[in-house]
């Protein structure tokens, strides 16, 4: 009956036992396999012990073979304490409460900072914001990743260069650059307008300086289109303000010639395409660390082909980042065609790729006006062409003229 200190966890009481020699009593208890500590003498006829409340049952059974009188004074332990705290069911939920006001006020979105722009480009990013969901009172779950939303805001809003997005804490910070317009000022560096291909000239349109070709000339790289040089003819009879004949002049014109590429490309017959079909799945997740406790969602769906999308957004509390994060995942189901096309099906798909491809080289300012098939080849399953494609395009190239020379 040594004195112990038993764990908090486990629930034990605290008994007090009234006779002549109460300590035989205890001693007969723990000949009956009940473990005593704690033993006090109160008084002569009095003893104070503490045993496990899962031997309360033994111990009345010996005390109702014997003359002692036992009483109950104190009890310990982790199922006391849920107990006595069951029994205060307002403060307890009092407490739930305030932790869920807390927790719902960490995870809101409580203001969006905008900085670097004027504020009539400020308030084309808030309504741009809030048309892709983003704005005070949202949950912070719900928020597209930075790199979304930086791509949303650059593709809708013109004037934006660049910007930066970062979520700190329950506010969301965004830095954007505008772009620097430019105002064009008349050059005042004198100049020529060169060819910078060659072709044939089918429109031309000189707003300063003399042109040295004519419409349907053919040029080639290099030759002078438009001289700043003016003969005194063209000086005296020149609208410009106040320029001189002998002085040269910085060239302004356009000079649309008929070019020439020679494209080549490659056309599968049979190809394989990826369709998403329309069915999809969406799976929530807590993560701890490198553990992920699924809580919506629990079936992996039975997709043969998929795509998957996922996105990860950590959770606070105040200004606390938790060591829990919130993941969803999408799977998007898809399907693979086998498709067979014909060789006149991939001829025409190789033209429209061919020219699609010069397009994006040249720019929107040419325009293709015709394609011609130089070379058709068909060989393990892929058709080679070689194509020669005629352009429409600016062909004006500035090169500066030397003073003295």
């Amino acid at each position: 009956m040594k004195k112990q200190n038993p764990p908090s966890i486990r629930a034990y009481v605290t008994v007090q036992v009234k006779g002549t020699r109460p300590e035989l009593f205890l001693q007969k208890c723990a000949s009956r396999g009940i473990p005593v500590w704690d033993v006090k003498k109160v008084e002569e006829d009095c003893c104070q012990a503490t045993i496990m409340l899962k031997d309360v049952g033994t111990l009345r059974k010996i005390r109702r073979d014997s003359l002692y009188k036992v009483s109950f004074t104190d009890s310990k332990g982790f199922p006391f304490f849920l107990s006595r705290l069951g029994r205060k069911k307002f403060l307890l939920a009092g407490v739930f409460a305030g932790f869920l006001f807390f927790f719902i006020l960490s995870n809101l979105l409580w203001s969006v900072h905008i900085t670097g722009v004027p504020k009539e480009i400020e308030e084309k990013i808030e309504a741009e914001l809030e048309a892709f969901g983003i704005y005070p009172g949202v949950w912070l779950f719900s928020l597209a990743t930075p790199k979304d939303i930086q791509r949303q805001l650059l593709n809708e809003v013109p004037e934006l260069l660049w910007t930066g997005v970062h979520l700190q804490g329950t506010s969301l910070h965004l830095e954007a650059v505008e772009k620097t317009i430019v105002e064009e000022i008349p050059p005042g560096e004198p100049r020529n307008l060169v060819a910078a291909k060659k072709g044939v000239i089918s429109n031309m349109y000189v707003s300063r300086g003399r042109a040295m070709v004519s419409v349907n000339d053919y040029v080639v790289p290099g030759e002078i289109l438009v001289s700043g040089h003016l003969n005194e003819e063209e000086g005296e009879d020149s609208t410009e303000t106040e320029e001189q004949p002998d002085k040269p002049i910085a060239a302004e014109a356009e000079v649309i010639a008929n070019t020439w590429y020679e494209v080549s490309v490659t056309v599968p017959i049979q190809y394989q395409a990826e369709e998403i079909t329309g069915n999809r799945k969406k799976k929530h997740y807590l993560r701890f660390g490198d553990v992920q406790l699924p809580f919506w969602g629990f079936q992996d769906p039975d997709f043969i082909h998929s795509q998957e999308e996922k996105q990860e957004q950590p959770i606070h509390f105040l200004k606390w980042e938790l060591p829990v994060s919130y993941v969803s995942r999408e799977i998007r189901e898809t399907e693979q065609i086998e498709e067979q096309r014909t060789k006149e099906e991939a001829v025409a798909t190789g033209v429209e790729q061919a020219k699609i491809q010069l397009q994006n080289e040249l720019g929107p300012e040419s325009a293709i006006i015709s394609e011609k098939i130089l070379h058709e080849h068909t060989d393990h399953g892929k058709v080679e062409l070689v194509l020669y494609l005629s352009v429409e395009e600016n062909i004006v190239k500035e090169e500066p003229i030397i003073q003295g020379d």
